[in-house]
């Protein structure tokens, strides 16, 4: 079996073709038309551009996706398609292409729930997991854990009431400096306070708690891990607690050390993603846990749930950084599922910008 993923909910424009055969999902070709330098200059996207960007590419990858994969549309038995959520202009180029698409090759056509994908994307690896499992979503729009009951029982137990992780990296990462996306050289700038503050190479996530720069009260920020019987976060109160932390050094003229800042910020991030997810195993123990989106690049994050899983014996699943953003061959993944499930979307089929 052979199917077709569309991706445009967000700034990348995507198509991939997905072979299934025994059960096993491979990947024959994965086009992403990405527009990260063409919103850079903005700080972020702006869904108007997206949306004209979208229209530009998706003709053009989708028949590059089936060239690499070796196959005519003919080859292919369904069309899988991101319709929600995401930014309303940019997911109505996809949709509109895909319902074209499949009707002028009589095939069937799949909607397929973005973050249900970036989930989908852990099937794609050597050793894909098997429901139940939990199943976290951290991007730069959402932050959702979900006990996935079946390949199509996704149930939300909890997620962020305001603003999500990625964005509240890239928001701040702006204000010092650093260009967007501001993920990788978050990371990078953080990576090197944390051994500035411990000493350390290697290991130092969980030295950094003892460290002085940890305990200093002038780099205090607040856990976005909401307190309580709840697995939701609010990252608004974090992103707000440094944007003041900066704005005060700036205005009385205390340098600040980039570094050590961007240490303590990814700390109670990514401590607060593994201490819901913590609680969230103990609520359902012994079942695999499975990270993705764009977020789950993060090589703190990575190295932190890492250790909780070892710590409660469970397995991590955590697609490799090529997946981790947005992309087609994740859509196929997921709309691999729905189809199976009897899924059919008609010539109806509308975007939506909020989940169902």
């Amino acid at each position: 079996m052979y199917l077709i993923g569309f991706e445009s909910s967000c700034d990348e424009t995507a198509a991939s073709v997905l072979r299934v055969e025994d059960g096993k999902l491979t990947v024959l070709s994965d086009i992403i038309a990405s527009q990260v330098e063409t919103h850079r200059r903005f700080g972020g996207v702006v869904p108007e551009i997206a949306g004209r960007a979208h229209i530009e590419a998706i003709s053009r990858i989708t028949y590059e996706a089936l060239s690499v994969a070796g196959i005519e549309p003919d080859a292919l038995d369904c069309v899988a398609v991101t319709s929600h959520p995401g930014l309303i202009g940019a997911l109505l180029v996809a949709v509109n292409f895909a319902k074209s698409f499949a009707l002028s090759h009589r095939l069937p056509l799949v909607e397929v729930d973005h973050m249900r994908a970036h989930i989908a994307a852990a099937y794609l690896t050597e050793t894909p997991p098997k429901p139940p499992f939990l199943a976290m979503a951290v991007s730069g729009g959402h932050t959702s854990i979900y006990y996935v009951a079946d390949y199509t029982d996704y149930r939300l137990i909890g997620s962020t009431r305001d603003d999500a992780i990625g964005e509240a990296f890239d928001k701040v990462g702006r204000l010092i400096g650093i260009p967007y996306p501001a993920g990788a050289g978050f990371d990078r700038l953080a990576t090197e306070g944390f051994r500035k503050a411990t000493g350390l190479e290697t290991d130092f996530f969980r030295a950094y708690r003892k460290s002085d720069a940890y305990r200093d009260p002038a780099m205090h920020l607040p856990s976005p891990a909401l307190a309580g019987d709840t697995l939701d976060f609010s990252f608004s109160g974090l992103k707000t607690a440094a944007v003041n932390l900066i704005h005060h050094h700036e205005q009385t003229g205390e340098p600040l050390d980039r570094a050590l800042f961007a240490a303590r910020y990814t700390y109670e991030a990514v401590e607060a993603v593994a201490g819901k997810l913590g609680v969230a195993l103990t609520q359902h123990p012994g079942i695999p846990l499975v990270v993705s989106g764009g977020v789950a690049a993060n090589s703190h994050l990575r190295h932190r749930l890492a250790a909780l899983a070892a710590e409660r014996g469970v397995t991590l699943h955590i697609p490799p950084i090529s997946l981790c953003g947005d992309n087609g061959a994740m859509v196929a993944a997921q709309g691999y599922y729905e189809f199976l499930a009897g899924a059919r979307a008609t010539s109806h089929l509308n975007a939506r910008a909020t989940d169902d």
